[in-house]
């Protein structure tokens, strides 16, 4: 597989590469290991969450009701520092 990447771009990988003592295509395969793990990780939770809303077992919240909610917290929280 080849990539190309920003002339920008390929001067930082270079750099950490010579800096760390690493290969580039070590570095290069170590973040896209990092970036494919976080992303499975990302939609495990994501499928997990929705199979818990389509269940029941979670209830969902007005997006606004939430803010409000939270800025009321906030509100009491910094009145109670007073």
């Amino acid at each position: 597989m080849e990539v190309h990447f920003a002339p920008d771009v390929e001067k930082r990988l270079n750099d950490l590469a010579t800096q760390s003592g690493c290969a580039t295509v070590e570095l290069l395969q170590d973040a896209v290991v990092a970036y494919l793990n976080e992303t499975a990780d990302a939609q495990e939770m994501l499928g997990s969450r929705y199979d818990d809303l389509k269940s029941g077992r979670v209830q969902p919240i007005d997006g606004e009701g939430a803010f409000a909610r939270l800025k009321a917290k906030t509100e009491a929280r910094r009145n109670s520092l007073d």
